[in-house]
C-alpha cells in the first residue's frame, strides 16, 4: 500500500516554491506505483520578480523530459500566469499553437519546453496541483465499469473527465468540470490518471496519497488471489531453471528484435511477473491494450506473449517460438502502422519491446541496458492495472487510433528527441578478458565512453569489480558487469558467456586480452612453462573466441573479435621462445577464424602492442625481471630501454592499444578482417613482411 514519504523536517528547511516543488515531485516519482517513470506533471503558483524588479505570478510546471523522481530546479518550466489566463476564453487552440505560445509566456528562455499538460495545471484555480498515474487509480479508470465504482467509492467527490489526448481540449474540459462542482477533490480521466490539488504543497501531497490510499483500500477488497488473471494455468519454473533457459535464448531472441539497429535485452521474473504470464487469461488480457497512454512510447500497444508450455527440456522449442512470435509481431506491427499512419510519420523498429514467456517471465528490450529497464518498469505498472482492472470488472483500453495518436503524437516524440545522440558503439555488448588489467581496463573506458556495455572477464574478480563500479558510478546503472572467469577452463568460459547474455542479452564485440608472459632461454624452457604459456594464450584465446563464435552465429548480427597479440607473434624474442610461439599462435589463429567467420558478418582482427608496463599484472611481476636479464639491464631501466628501441622514441601505454582495438571494433573498419595492426612505436625487427 501506498505511505506518505513526506518529512516535515526536511520541507520546512525549503525556503521557496520552487524548491518545495522539487521535494514533492521527488517523492512522487520515487514511488512507481504513484507515478510511472517519465509521467505525470506537479506545479506551484508562486509570486517572482521580474527582470524590472516586479512582482509576477508565476507557475513553475514539469518540464518536458524530465522524471518525476530525480528531477532539480532547472528541469521545471516557469511561465508567467498573466500570460497563460486569456487562453481560457479562447473556444479551441490546436498543439502546434499552444506550444508556440506558451514558448512566449515563458520566464526564462533557459527553461525546458513546458510540459504537454500546462494548462491542466494553470487552468485549475488552484496553488499546487498534482497529476498522476497511480496504479489504483488507472485500475478504476481502466474497468469497464470505472465511473459508477468511482460514485461509490468518492461520491459526489469527484469529477470524471472521458478519455481524450492531453491538450488544450482537455485542459479546459477539466477545470470547468471542476468549477462546476464545488465540492470537487480529484479528478478521474478515464484510462489516464489522477489530478489533484491543495493550498500548500503538503496538502496537496497528502490528498494525493489519500485518494490513492482510498482506491487501493476499495480494490483490495475486491481481490480474490486464486482467480487473478484468470487462475494459475502454468506454475514458475524454479530459479535456476529459468536463469538457464533464458541464457540460452536470449541470444536468439536478440537478433530477432534487431533489425536496422541492435537491441540491449533484460530479464525479469519478479513475482508479479511470474504470475501474471502463468495465468489462464493472460494471454488474451495481454492483448487488449495498453494501461496508461504514458506507457506506449516504452511498451507499444501490446507485448508479445509467448504461447508456450513451460518444459525445461523444450528449450530449442521455445527458441522457435520466439523466432515465429516475433516474426509475426514485426508484421501485425507494420499493419497497425499502415492502417493509421499520418503524413510524415515515420515508424519505429516493428519489434516488440516486451516479450512474456509463461513460467519464464519478461524480457524486455531497449537501445539500452537502461531503457529496456524503462519498458520491464512500465509493464510492471501495466500487469498492477490489470490486477486491479479485472478485480473491479473488464480491463479496457485505449481503441487503436487512440493509442496509435499517442505512440506517434509529435508533443509525445519530443521527449525522445531529446536524448543525445546515439554514439559508436551504442546498443553494442563487449566483452573484455583481462578486464582487470591495463590494456583491458582502459578498453572497457574507451568504449563505454562511446555508448558500450561491457563485461569485464577475469581471474581477478575483486579487480575487474572495481573497474566495473566506477564506469558504473561514471556511466549508469549496469553498463559494466564483472564476471570470474578462467580462460583455459571451457565451463568457465561458457558460464561467463551464459551470464553475459543473461544479463544483456549477447556480445558483439570480443577483446581476446587475458595473458601472461615468462622468459627463459629455449633450452631452459621447461614443459610446464611452455603448457602454462599454450594453456593461456593458445587455449585460452580459442575457448573465448570460439564460444564468441557460436553466439554470434545464434544472434546472426554479425560481430567483431580483436585479439592482442604482441611485436612477439612476428618477432622471435630473445629467451621467450614459449610466449613468442604462443603469440604467433593467436594471430593465425585470428586469421582462420576472420576466413570462417566473414559469411555471418564476424570480423576478427589483432593488435600487436609492444611493452605495455602501465597497469600490467604481468610486467609487476618476474617477467619484468627476465626482460631486463634478457638485455642486460635494470629492471628499472625497461621502459627507457624499449622507448629508445622504437623509431618514434615513444613509449606504448595502455590507451594507445584501446584506440587500435575501438578502430577495429567500430564502423570505420567495416571492410577489415584478417588483419594485424601493429601498436609499437617501430621497432624495425617486428615490421610485418
Amino acid at each position: 500500500m501506498v505511505q506518505s514519504s513526506w518529512e516535515s523536517s526536511k520541507a520546512s528547511q525549503l525556503q521557496s516554491g520552487l524548491e518545495q516543488l522539487v521535494y514533492r515531485s521527488n517523492i512522487i516519482g520515487a514511488d512507481r506505483r504513484v507515478c510511472n517513470w517519465g509521467g505525470g506533471n506537479t506545479s506551484t503558483k508562486t509570486i517572482e520578480k521580474d527582470f524590472r524588479g516586479r512582482d509576477v505570478e508565476v507557475m513553475y510546471v514539469k518540464g518536458s523530459g524530465s522524471d518525476l523522481a530525480s528531477m532539480k530546479a532547472g528541469n521545471f518550466t516557469g511561465l508567467r500566469m498573466d500570460d497563460i489566463r486569456p487562453l481560457f476564453e479562447k473556444p479551441e487552440m490546436s498543439d502546434e499553437d499552444m506550444v508556440a505560445y506558451l514558448a512566449n509566456c515563458m520566464i526564462d528562455a533557459k527553461h525546458p519546453r513546458a510540459s504537454i499538460e500546462t494548462l491542466l495545471h494553470a487552468f485549475l484555480p488552484f496553488k499546487h496541483v498534482d497529476h498522476t498515474h497511480p496504479d489504483a487509480i488507472i485500475s478504476l479508470c481502466c474497468a469497464d465499469n470505472g465511473k459508477a465504482l468511482a460514485r461509490e467509492m468518492f461520491g459526489d467527490r469527484f469529477v470524471w473527465v472521458p478519455y481524450i489526448r492531453p491538450g488544450f481540449a482537455l485542459s479546459k474540459m477539466i477545470a470547468e468540470s471542476v468549477l462546476a462542482n464545488p465540492k470537487a477533490e480529484l479528478v478521474l480521466m478515464e484510462k489516464h490518471g489522477l489530478v489533484t490539488w491543495g493550498d500548500t504543497s503538503e496538502q496537496c501531497y497528502a490528498q494525493t496519497i489519500r485518494i490513492i490510499s482510498e482506491a487501493e483500500a476499495f480494490i483490495e477488497a475486491r481481490v480474490n488471489e486464486a482467480k487473478l488473471f484468470g487462475g494459475q494455468k502454468h506454475a514458475a519454473l524454479p530459479a535456476d531453471i529459468r536463469r538457464s533457459i533464458v541464457s540460452q535464448v536470449m541470444p536468439t531472441l536478440r537478433g530477432a528484435v534487431s533489425d536496422a539497429k541492435k537491441m540491449i535485452l533484460s530479464f525479469d521474473d519478479a513475482d508479479d511477473v511470474l504470475q501474471f504470464v502463468g495465468g489462464d487469461d493472460s494471454a488474451k488480457l495481454s492483448q487488449v491494450g495498453a494501461a496508461c497512454p504514458d506507457h506506449l512510447v516504452h511498451t507499444k500497444v501490446v507485448p508479445l506473449f509467448i504461447d508456450w508450455t513451460p518444459n525445461a527440456d523444450d528449450v530449442e522449442g521455445l527458441k522457435q517460438k520466439l523466432k515465429e512470435g516475433v516474426a509475426a509481431y514485426k508484421e501485425d506491427y507494420k499493419a497497425y502502422f499502415a492502417r493509421n499512419k499520418n503524413e510524415g510519420d515515420v515508424m519505429f523498429e516493428a519489434a516488440p519491446r516486451v516479450i512474456l514467456i509463461p513460467g519464464v517471465g519478461m524480457i524486455n528490450t531497449g537501445k539500452s541496458w537502461a531503457m529496456s529497464q524503462v519498458s520491464g518498469a512500465l509493464y510492471h505498472r501495466a500487469i498492477a492495472v490489470m490486477r486491479g482492472a479485472t478485480a473491479l470488472g473488464h480491463f479496457v483500453s485505449l481503441s487503436e487510433n487512440e493509442s496509435y495518436n499517442v505512440e506517434y503524437w509529435p508533443l509525445e516524440l519530443y521527449k525522445l528527441s531529446l536524448a543525445p545522440p546515439e554514439a559508436e558503439f551504442s546498443r553494442k555488448v563487449a566483452f573484455i578478458t583481462g578486464g582487470a588489467g591495463g590494456i583491458g581496463s582502459e578498453t572497457a573506458r574507451r568504449l563505454v565512453s562511446e555508448g558500450a556495455h561491457v563485461v569485464l572477464a577475469d581471474l581477478n574478480l575483486e579487480g575487474a569489480q572495481k573497474v566495473a563500479a566506477e564506469i558504473n558510478a561514471k556511466y549508469g546503472e549496469n553498463r559494466a558487469l564483472a564476471v570470474k572467469m578462467d580462460v583455459t577452463s571451457e565451463e568457465a568460459v561458457q558460464a561467463a558467456y551464459s551470464e553475459t547474455a543473461l544479463v544483456y542479452g549477447g556480445v558483439d564485440i570480443i577483446v581476446n586480452n587475458a595473458g601472461l608472459a615468462t622468459s627463459s632461454p629455449f633450452d631452459e624452457t621447461s614443459l610446464k612453462e611452455w603448457n602454462l604459456n599454450m594453456n593461456v594464450l593458445g587455449t585460452g584465446y580459442f575457448l573465448v573466441a570460439r564460444e564468441a563464435f557460436k553466439l554470434m552465429k545464434q544472434q546472426a548480427i554479425g560481430g567483431n573479435m580483436v585479439f592482442i597479440g604482441s611485436k612477439n607473434s612476428v618477432y622471435a624474442g630473445k629467451n621467450a621462445t614459449a610466449y613468442s610461439a604462443a603469440k604467433a599462435l593467436e594471430a593465425h589463429l585470428a586469421r582462420c577464424i576472420a576466413a570462417e567467420g566473414g559469411e555471418f558478418g564476424i570480423r576478427v582482427n589483432t593488435i600487436l602492442p609492444d611493452a605495455i608496463l602501465q597497469g600490467s599484472a604481468i610486467w609487476n611481476g618476474n617477467w619484468r625481471n627476465e626482460r631486463a636479464a634478457a638485455y642486460g639491464i635494470e629492471p628499472d631501466q625497461l621502459e627507457e630501454y624499449y622507448r629508445k628501441r622504437t623509431t618514434l622514441l615513444v613509449n606504448i601505454f595502455p590507451k594507445d592499444i584501446a584506440e587500435g582495438i575501438a578502430f577495429f571494433a567500430s564502423s570505420k573498419a567495416d571492410k577489415t578482417t584478417g588483419c594485424m595492426l601493429t601498436i609499437d612505436g617501430g621497432v624495425p625487427a617486428a615490421f610485418t613482411r
